[in-house]
């Protein structure tokens, strides 16, 4: 299966802060339960990287993508711990040249036109529009389209449970990012069956 059609499955991305490792496979496991494929594991705590260790070795059907990738570093780091792809809130050509030769498959940040097109220059298709919403949401993927048809897009940052539907709703869209669902409270509080809902809920093609 080609990483398009990977993303194009998972539908919702959960961007998930690892506050320790126990908790972060037991989210995976309810995020799972609700019917999803993939989770986002942002590299900004000091359990991340053997939280994506852990989920990948105790949740093996779960695509697991580590986040909040800046460097050449955090890419080889992510890579070790066993991600199958590495997300980045923006993008250097340093960042698609170290991708490249790493091997690594690489979802960059995006907030304008310029930034589409050098990673075009790496053979890159799929990029991650963020902040979404703050740069300019739909109304920005919507003009994105005309010059740059075949590109798709993950748009993460300010979508939530009341917009994200319209979001997939566009045809340059493949997935969206989240954390709605995963919130600090939510995870901390071990909400489960909560979790579990907001998952099968965000999986749905109904509003819910």
């Amino acid at each position: 299966m080609s990483f398009t059609q990977q993303l194009s499955q998972c539908r919702v991305l959960p961007v998930i802060t690892a506050y320790d490792v126990a908790s972060t496979v037991r989210l995976a496991q309810a995020l799972q339960q609700g019917g999803m494929q993939a989770v986002e594991i942002t590299l900004r705590t000091s359990a991340a990287l053997e939280s994506i260790s852990a989920v990948k070795a105790d949740v093996p059907d779960m695509l697991v993508a580590a986040g909040t990738i800046t460097n050449a570093a955090d890419l080889e780091k992510a890579g070790e711990a066993g991600a199958d792809f590495c997300v980045s809130p923006g993008t250097t050509e340093s960042l698609l040249l170290a991708a490249r030769e790493q091997g690594a498959q690489l979802l960059p940040g995006v907030a304008t036109a310029s930034e589409v097109m050098l990673g075009m220059e790496y053979g890159l298709e799929i990029f991650k529009l963020f902040p979404a919403v703050p740069v300019g949401g739909i109304n920005l993927l919507k003009s994105l389209g005309g010059p740059f048809p075949d590109i798709r897009f993950c748009p993460t940052g300010g979508l939530g449970p009341d917009n994200f539907r319209e979001f997939l709703a566009l045809p340059n869209v493949l997935c969206c990012g989240g954390s709605w669902m995963v919130t600090r409270d939510l995870v901390l509080s071990g909400e489960w069956d909560t979790i579990e809902t907001l998952a099968r809920d965000a999986m749905s093609m109904d509003a819910g």
